[in-house]
């Protein structure tokens, strides 16, 4: 009799791990479309998505192929999209995204996406690192991004 309660013991961990893996996936998605949303928006509350300690990192390519790495502190970042998100909308600044990949990554999610800048007709990489704060709502705790 131990050995049927075993198993049922056992299907309902690996059932209640993949439910919290299924969940984790559908809480990232759920992040980054709201950061794309926001971002569509031109709403510079998009800035509040990040936590206080992400890392914040671009690389910026040349036309000659060298490369620029730059990390930005998160309280920095996050003021600078508010400073410029109300400009980005008459400039038309939008971006677009494909190939969303969700990956586990510890007891984050890393959120890889194409984004395809409508102004200035190129596509790059897309890096987040997402998960929950505190209090249950997620945050970026990384981005890394390219831009030309």
């Amino acid at each position: 009799m131990r050995i049927p309660v075993l198993i049922a013991f056992m299907a309902l961990f690996v059932g209640a791990a993949a439910l919290t893996t299924e969940t984790s996936h559908e809480d990232a998605r759920k992040c980054f479309e709201r950061y794309v949303a926001l971002e569509a928006a031109f709403d510079p509350s998009v800035a509040d998505l990040y936590a206080d300690d992400a890392k914040i990192q671009n690389t910026s390519i040349s036309p000659d192929g060298q490369k620029r790495v730059t990390t930005m502190s998160a309280p920095a970042y996050k003021e600078q999209i508010r400073q410029t998100m109300p400009a980005a909308k008459p400039r038309g600044d939008i971006s677009k995204y494909s190939e969303l990949n969700l990956t586990k990554e510890g007891d984050r999610i890393r959120v890889t996406a194409i984004r395809f800048s409508e102004l200035k007709r190129y596509s790059t990489p897309l890096s987040m690192l997402v998960g929950p704060d505190g209090n249950g709502a997620w945050r970026i705790y990384e981005e890394l991004s390219e831009s030309r």
